[in-house]
């Protein structure tokens, strides 16, 4: 995954979001009797890893209890935030790839597993938490930049560097074997730069940097269902809404559409970035829209509104965004820019905002 671009003096200087229009009353906090947190009564944590590369992703496990980042070398960092963020503290896996590890990915399903892929060595490893080694390896034949399991954690689809999306299968090479393991699926590569699984897995979303449509299509079959208008600039990060209303995307015109997942409609457009869109999630209960974006900042909006909630500062612009499985506290990472001084060198960050109490 490459590194956003070092922004200039100008954009040290955080901007004030502008605020749309009132919502309607419906929509409302207090109309629904929604309590929202205090956002600005939080301040980022920051913890800093002295390296020349960036952190490039960081995800949380699906019981929140772990926090893994990847991205400055061959290791995977695995934290508990509720004890510590200590560098020392981390539990770290090796030896699963020869080169950098770019991206990394929680089984939905179980807490103790998750996958790595590395661009550069081609592969995707499966860990369990408990163990030291990897569980296994899976070579391929193309770069894989973005991993993403399906809601049973049974397949995996990725995407290449060349934007096209494949799919991995567990299960039983043969009824000879007892044995089950990860391996490539026979289903056609599709041209994607972005993926997102529906909430059942009956369905995949396919979005590409370079097309201003999304591509809705039935799972595993990959018959198309539905080519909804999106982006004009093209789409990059996409996310669904935990309670199954919404599917949110980003483009690098600066604009997250709102798609409602009953009928394929954009519901309601979120124009409060002044960049490209780099993540989005959502919050646990869907009320909360954390966006990354090429800024030193991270957008905290209001999903039923599109109100700005909260800017919260950063250290660098972050590839990524994760709200935490089941309360209000997002991290991200990146990669300071280098300073004025050459005695002060660039440092890969990884930050939480939020309470996790």
């Amino acid at each position: 995954m490459s590194q956003p671009p070092a922004s200039s003096k100008e954009e040290d200087e955080i901007p004030i979001p502008e605020r749309p229009p009132s919502p309607a009353l419906h929509t409302t906090f207090a109309a629904r009797g929604v309590h929202p947190p205090t956002f600005s009564a939080f301040k980022p944590r920051d913890y800093r890893f002295p390296s020349t590369q960036a952190m490039t992703h960081v995800a949380w496990s699906c019981d929140g209890k772990k926090l893994a980042a990847v991205g400055i070398d061959k290791l995977t960092r695995v934290w508990n935030p509720e004890k510590s963020m200590d560098s020392r503290s981390a539990t770290v896996y090796s030896g699963g790839h020869s080169d950098d590890v770019d991206y990394l990915s929680w089984n939905p399903t179980h807490p103790e597993l998750f996958c790595t892929s590395s661009q550069r060595d081609r592969r995707i490893v499966f860990w369990d938490a408990r163990q030291s080694r990897c569980t296994q390896q899976v070579s391929l034949k193309v770069s894989p930049v973005q991993t993403t399991y399906t809601p049973d954690g049974r397949s995996l689809g990725y995407i290449s560097a060349g934007h096209q999306l494949f799919f991995l299968t567990y299960g039983k090479a043969n009824e000879e074997t007892s044995k089950e393991e990860w391996r490539t699926s026979n289903l056609e590569p599709q041209s994607a730069t972005a993926v997102v699984f529906s909430p059942t897995g009956e369905a995949v979303v396919l979005a590409h940097q370079q097309e201003h449509t999304l591509c809705i299509m039935d799972y595993p079959s990959l018959g198309v269902l539905d080519k909804p208008p999106a982006h004009v600039g093209g789409c990059i990060a996409m996310a669904l809404d935990p309670r199954g209303r919404y599917l949110a995307s980003g483009g690098l015109d600066s604009i997250i559409d709102l798609f409602d997942l009953d009928e394929w409609i954009c519901a309601r457009t979120i124009t409060v970035c002044e960049n490209s869109i780099y993540g989005l999630s959502f919050s646990h209960d869907g009320e909360y829209l954390a966006i990354a974006n090429a800024g030193t900042y991270i957008d905290i909006c209001a999903t039923e509104t599109g109100a700005p909630l909260h800017r919260v500062p950063a250290l660098a612009p972050s590839p990524t965004v994760s709200w935490h499985p089941s309360k209000y506290a997002i991290a991200y990472c990146g990669q300071t820019k280098a300073k004025e001084n050459p005695t002060v060198a660039p440092v890969a960050v990884v930050s939480i905002f939020g309470l996790l109490e």
